[in-house]
């Protein structure tokens, strides 16, 4: 996997270094905020790792290896949510934070080495929500977005009124609540959340890049909040007759057929359980017996 060079679209005093195919995985959307005292880099990507720009600190939005592929470049301090600390301390607990099968972990740790550039970092420190980096006549505060990893964070720079939302970010594909550390329920938390924080521009990490405005801002995150809706819908349709865990497995709730990969099956599996316990938590389904269940 090549490590390609990155575009610069400036919005106000932020910088948004855009990854390689749109910021598409494996690659992803950076961040440059100067100030007047420091600079700031959020998510060094893969687009990074030969062409680093100056920073005096760097911030990770969370613990997955397409945001921190750059971090090698930076031996300045580095900041994530303290419930994602553990992962960018250590590769090996980063990797298992996704949850694969055991026998597919060796593969798993040696791509995020090979073509992440993976290393452990043990000098990171975690922050919380509401902390603030003061660069000189910009801040950078830490808005805390649980649900795609239990400490996922989006950041508001100002005065800018720039909202980087990270991985809340709005494709076709829907939410993403399928590691161990995820959570449907936070996850859902964190776009009502996302919605009520005004600004001018909405960064994603992936494709999506920057939304203008707080109106066209919450329209996509209303559609993007539907995929969740729709997953719903697809499980109860599906239950009109009675359903192992396993045949909601079999049927996916998030790739489509032809995805393959030692990480699917595992996703799956975890998605359906929380779309399944809340469906059965609200009375729409039923737990009939012998490991079946049913919409009601």
């Amino acid at each position: 996997m090549r490590a390609a060079r990155y575009a610069e679209e400036e919005y106000g005093g932020v910088v948004v270094l855009v990854g390689a195919q749109r910021g598409a995985y494996p690659f992803g959307n950076s961040l440059l905020v100067r100030g007047a005292d420091a600079t700031l880099v959020v998510d060094p990507s893969l687009s990074l790792v030969e062409a680093a720009p100056h920073a005096d600190v760097v911030l990770v939005s969370h613990a997955h290896e397409d945001h921190v592929a750059g971090l090698g470049s930076y031996d300045v301090p580095v900041h994530i949510h303290e419930q994602d600390v553990a992962g960018l301390r250590s590769r090996e607990a980063m990797v298992a934070g996704i949850g694969l099968p055991p026998e597919a972990v060796g593969e798993a740790d040696r791509t995020f080495r090979d073509a992440f550039h993976v290393r452990d970092r043990p000098d990171a420190t975690g922050f919380t929500d509401g902390a603030v980096f003061d660069l000189g006549g910009r801040t950078v505060t830490v808005v805390h977005l649980p649900g795609h990893t239990a400490g996922h964070c989006g950041f508001l720079i100002e005065p800018d009124g720039f909202l980087f939302v990270a991985d809340i970010d709005l494709t076709s594909f829907g939410p993403y609540y399928g590691d161990l550390g995820s959570s449907l329920g936070d996850f859902e938390a964190s776009m009502r959340r996302c919605r009520e924080i005004d600004a001018r521009w909405y960064g994603t990490s992936h494709q999506k890049g920057v939304i203008e405005g707080a109106t066209e801002f919450r329209k996509r995150l209303d559609d993007y909040a539907g995929v969740v809706e729709r997953r719903d819908a697809a499980l109860l349709s599906l239950l009109a007759e009675p359903r192992t865990v396993a045949e909601i497995v079999e049927h996916r709730l998030v790739y489509r057929p032809h995805i393959e990969g030692a990480h699917v099956m595992p996703v799956e599996r975890r998605t359906a359980r929380q779309h399944l316990d809340r469906l059965l938590e609200s009375g729409s389904v039923a737990d009939i017996g012998d490991g079946r269940y049913r919409a009601t």
